[in-house]
């Protein structure tokens, strides 16, 4: 008795560590332009967060107060951040829900302007960009993440 105990409690602490490890499965990544931003000129940069099959995020507007949006954040020295362009998400309708929620699958990138003074002293530009999100199964959202990544990109 005691054993099955024990053997039940172990695979349901290895059910709940898969979705964790699951739900770490999105990545991030981003690049600006084509590797160069001219000075005195907008650059656009380009984030992607890739969402495995199965998973989902909730977009940057959701529509219900309780669930937490998806946000991109863009911070540099010496250039200017423009605004963050999101993606229209796709409205579904969860067993947890009475509503549709707004959300992001698969690949969802997202855009802003980087813009380099005609001042600009550097060889390069760095940006550091976070993306906020909470990813969800059809019937269980996990607790949210917060990655972070770096851009950089020549100057000319």
């Amino acid at each position: 008795m005691k054993m099955t105990v024990f053997r039940s409690f172990g695979l349901a602490i290895l059910v709940v560590a898969a979705g964790i490890v699951s739900a770490n499965a999105q990545s991030v990544s981003g690049s600006i332009a084509n590797g160069t931003v001219e000075k005195g000129k907008a650059a656009r940069a380009t984030v992607v967060l890739s969402i495995p099959g199965g998973y989902h995020v909730n977009s940057n507007r959701p529509g219900a107060e309780y669930q937490i949006p998806t946000r991109v954040t863009a911070t540099s020295r010496g250039a200017r951040i423009g605004a963050v362009s999101y993606p229209r998400g796709k409205n579904r309708k969860f067993s947890f829900s009475e509503k549709t929620i707004n959300v992001y699958d698969g690949r969802t990138s997202f855009g802003f302007n980087v813009t380099v003074p005609p001042t600009y002293k550097g060889s390069t530009v760095t940006v550091n960009v976070s993306v906020k999100y909470q990813a969800c199964t059809d019937e269980v959202c996990y607790p949210p993440k917060t990655k972070t990544l770096t851009l950089t990109a020549r100057v000319k």
